[in-house]
């Protein structure tokens, strides 16, 4: 029960009550970087690298993965590309899944939102795509502005893209029992979600300020730092990603919801 209960509290809460700013507040003197980077940015004190954390996303575009290397490089979780609108899967979605799951990484999930279809027709599509089975870490909501889209350029007003989200969230919740992570990028969260969703685990993407800076008020939970990665077992960039908090904080979570 103690579990369960864990489950849906708020991260915050387990976090010890932290704001995105005291996240930070960790011993940090002279840290280097657990990775190497093709283009690494100045962060000054609020280096990512001060985080215990640290993760991957990936998806058909990272290729073939070693996920032992991957693993014992000190990834502790990987967000994995599982659909897209309403009628795309990505191809290594469930080759990536198994794998991660065999090497031991916590693991989730990712839909990328178009705006161009419901709400209910995508989430139809990721749950008839996404088994249970492949559900560690709760899902994601991968939700951005796409003006390079060759499919769906399309930008609502502010009100229907938090409804549309809204829809989406509680749908994916009641199938599968976890509440949804949002991931998103400066422009649109700055047009959209700035104030609202005070009640979801967020993960922001900032590859050049620290999220404090340009996410005005807004507690985070994982921070997507740097999409010119070098990591062991995938060749080529890839995007690396820090938790908010400390191990315990990581391993108490981790317990919480992949039950």
């Amino acid at each position: 029960m103690r579990l369960l209960v864990l489950a849906f509290l708020p991260l915050f809460l387990l976090l010890g009550g932290c704001t995105s700013a005291s996240y930070d507040l960790m011993e940090t003197s002279s840290i280097k970087p657990r990775f190497q980077d093709t283009d690494p940015q100045d962060f000054g004190d609020n280096t990512p690298y001060r985080h215990k954390v640290h993760g991957i996303d990936v998806s058909k575009w990272n290729g073939d993965v070693d996920w032992t290397s991957v693993r014992k490089s000190g990834v502790s979780f990987v967000f994995i590309k599982a659909t897209e609108g309403k009628d795309r899967v990505d191809s290594r979605f469930d080759e990536y899944w198994r794998a991660a799951a065999a090497a031991g990484l916590a693991h989730a999930p990712y839909h990328f939102y178009y705006f161009c279809s419901t709400a209910d027709e995508q989430a139809d599509w990721f749950i008839r795509n996404v088994p249970k089975a492949s559900m560690h870490l709760p899902p994601v909501l991968d939700v951005e502005w796409n003006p390079t889209s060759k499919t769906c350029t399309l930008r609502p007003d502010a009100a229907t893209v938090r409804a549309e989200m809204k829809r989406f969230m509680d749908r994916i919740e009641a199938y599968y029992g976890k509440r949804p992570i949002i991931y998103t990028s400066v422009d649109f969260h700055r047009d959209n979600l700035a104030g609202y969703f005070q009640d979801y685990h967020f993960w922001v993407r900032s590859v050049a300020k620290h999220p404090q800076d340009i996410y005005a008020d807004r507690r985070w939970a994982f921070w997507q730092y740097t999409s010119t990665g070098v990591v062991p077992g995938i060749r080529g960039q890839t995007d690396i990603n820090v938790f908010a908090g400390t191990e315990q904080n990581w391993k108490k979570w981790v317990a919480s919801v992949s039950q």
